[in-house]
């Protein structure tokens, strides 16, 4: 079995810090073996947020999966915007924008949405979706093949297919060739779990669609700060929500999903709502 520590939208110059200790120190106690990060680690891509946020990512567990979000791209300076976007994050963060993480039971690709010429939305274009073919494609059935991006390419169902990324039609297809069996993303600050089998009709395929809040921003937009632990077997995948209780000072379990994989893809196997902190 493997575990990972989903994190998304930390936003690094708009957090709470009363989340820092705990959260750093609940990961740490999981042992994870990835923690992965789904873009938008700064709120504007500033040198001093960019630190803050090497600093927090030094704290948690190795190894570890980065991919950068929209708000990781300068918004007012624009020859920063067009030039040289991602330059801070390559500096402080990492140079590697495709980054690769594979064991003997899992495959983690990491691709790049974020987009000098959008504001808000991303895109995923075809080298990346070649590279996806090339790394993947070719990997035996027992790996479970995952993809982590910050757009997301599926939604839950209040959100409108705007804020799906760029060309996601497209690279599910591609997705469906390579078996992907996992995407995981952020960028709506909303925690979800479901199957893409609802929005894309691809023969004997479904993938798991797994999204993120925010860890540490402020910017709930509704929900609490929260993020994923998720627990990998043979044809099971639990997706575990765990969420911040400011009352109670601590980041708790609230709910359980689990997944079995089948001929025709994932399929839910039921949610359990949880009480108590997490292990």
């Amino acid at each position: 079995m493997r575990t990972l520590v989903h994190l998304s939208d930390l936003h690094f110059g708009r957090i709470d810090t009363a989340l820092i200790a705990p959260l750093t120190e609940l990961i740490g106690n999981i042992k994870p073996d990835l923690v992965v990060v789904s873009g938008d680690l700064t709120q504007r891509a500033r040198t001093e947020q960019f630190r803050a946020a090497r600093s927090f990512l030094d704290a948690l567990p190795t190894p570890q999966i980065v991919v950068p979000g929209n708000h990781d791209i300068p918004l007012h300076n624009v020859f920063s915007r067009f030039m040289q976007p991602l330059e801070k994050y390559r500096r402080h963060i990492t140079d590697d924008l495709d980054p690769f993480y594979m064991d003997d039971e899992i495959a983690v690709l990491g691709i790049n949405t974020a987009r000098s010429l959008t504001m808000k939305n991303g895109r995923i274009n075809q080298a990346q979706m070649d590279w996806v073919r090339a790394r993947l494609g070719t990997l035996e059935d027992h790996i479970t093949k995952i993809i982590v991006t910050h757009h997301p390419f599926d939604l839950p169902l209040d959100f409108g297919d705007r804020e799906l990324v760029g060309r996601a039609p497209s690279a599910m297809n591609i997705f469906a060739g390579c078996k992907v069996d996992m995407l995981l993303a952020g960028h709506l600050h909303a925690s979800h779990a479901g199957i893409t089998a609802a929005r894309y009709k691809l023969p004997d395929y479904s993938a798991l669609a797994v999204q993120a809040g925010t860890a540490t921003s402020t910017r709930g937009r509704g929900e609490s700060n929260s993020f994923n632990i998720i627990r990998i077997a043979a044809g099971v995948i639990a997706i575990e929500h765990v969420s911040w209780k400011p009352e109670s000072g601590v980041f708790s379990s609230a709910s359980t999903e689990t997944f079995d994989h089948t001929p025709n893809g994932w399929l839910s196997n039921g949610l359990v709502r949880n009480t108590g902190a997490s292990q």
